[in-house]
Parts: structure tokens; C-alpha cells; sequence
């Protein structure tokens, strides 16, 4: 039996402004979307893999998600891993840097933490 991963879920406060900035800091698009009355639904995804991004807005959640410490995110490999270091620090995006170990975290606008690969 083998499985393959297909989709990570994020619940999001404010839909346009995370799929604005997914698509700004990491050039994710949407490719299909799922509404009804209580939620919206959107897919993100990358020219460059198959995995999506699962962006999911609950009509009756107003508050701020809690996302405890915080200790899990989502990686991503960079082709240019300098013009992305660069275009992240213009965002304001960066909110923890590695440098011995070659890596940042960005954190989106609901808090989440996405790593940057070279």
C-alpha cells in the first residue's frame, strides 16, 4: 500500500489577504475553490509541484486562530534561495533566520510558520 501526501489545511481569518500573500511570498495560485454557506475552501499550488495548499475560511470564526507554540509548519525549497531571502525581508515576512544552519522561517498573516530552503 503506498500513499501520497496531497494537501496540508491552514484555517485562515481574512481568505484574500493569505491567498494575496501566498501568492506574493511564494508564488502559489489558486487552482480550484469549494464554497458554501458556512465556508470557503481554496486550493493553492506552485507551477513546479502537485502538492497543494488547502486555505480554509469558516464563516463563524471570528476570532484569532490559536495555533499554541507553534511548533509545526510547512517547507519550501527555493531555486533562488538569496532573491527569495531578499524579496521576504522587503515583505517584513522573515520572523526567524538559521544562518548556520542556511535557513529562515516567513510567517504568514494568520501566524503560521513556513520554512525556506536553499
Amino acid at each position: 500500500m503506498k500513499f501520497q501526501m496531497i494537501h496540508e489545511n491552514l484555517n485562515v481569518a481574512d481568505l484574500e489577504r493569505s491567498i494575496r500573500f501566498y501568492n506574493e511570498a511564494l508564488d502559489l495560485h489558486e487552482v480550484r475553490r469549494k464554497t458554501s454557506e458556512d465556508f470557503i475552501i481554496v486550493y493553492l499550488r506552485s507551477d513546479v509541484g502537485d502538492f497543494e495548499l488547502e486555505l480554509t475560511w469558516l464563516k463563524d470564526h471570528t476570532q484569532p486562530y490559536d495555533l499554541g507554540e507553534c511548533e509545526f509548519h510547512l517547507a519550501f525549497r527555493a531555486d533562488d534561495f538569496d532573491a527569495a531571502h531578499k524579496k521576504h525581508k522587503e515583505m517584513g515576512c522573515i520572523c526567524f533566520e538559521n544562518e548556520a544552519m542556511g535557513i529562515y522561517f516567513i510567517e504568514d498573516p494568520d501566524g503560521y510558520w513556513l520554512e525556506i530552503l536553499p
